[in-house]
């Protein structure tokens, strides 16, 4: 699928995290947080963006992975996050999130055009 699309892994000892952000998955995140992405981010950048805050982002980017790959199941909880994140550590997890949401809010149609004639 094209379009603004943030994908990433995040690997533990027993197996790998998918998470996926999407504007819809980021909108679910901002409404877990009562806070803006984009705030958060900033906040990210400056040491200002709490455990919690990045807790949500992770809960919100294994929720959306989960769907899209139609594993069924229950949906991912903030503890699942929480555990995801004691695992793998502050700044592991952080790298992924941004990562992949950075491919969301900087996706503009135009370079998906730039890509698909790469690609085609």
């Amino acid at each position: 699928m094209s379009g603004a699309r943030g994908e990433g892994i995040i690997e533990l000892d027993e197996r790998q995290v998918a998470i996926l952000f999407t504007n819809r998955a980021l909108a679910q995140a901002e409404k877990g947080m009562g806070k803006s992405v984009l705030g958060v981010v900033g906040d990210l950048g400056n040491g200002q963006a709490g455990i919690g805050d990045v807790a949500h982002l992770l809960q919100a980017g294994m929720e959306a992975a989960r769907r899209d790959a139609r594993a069924g199941g229950r949906p991912v909880t903030l503890d699942d996050a929480f555990e995801v994140l004691d695992q793998a550590g502050f700044s592991a997890t952080v790298t992924a999130v941004v990562g992949a949401m950075a491919a969301v809010i900087s996706y503009s149609r135009e370079d998906g055009e730039d890509r698909a004639e790469k690609n085609g």
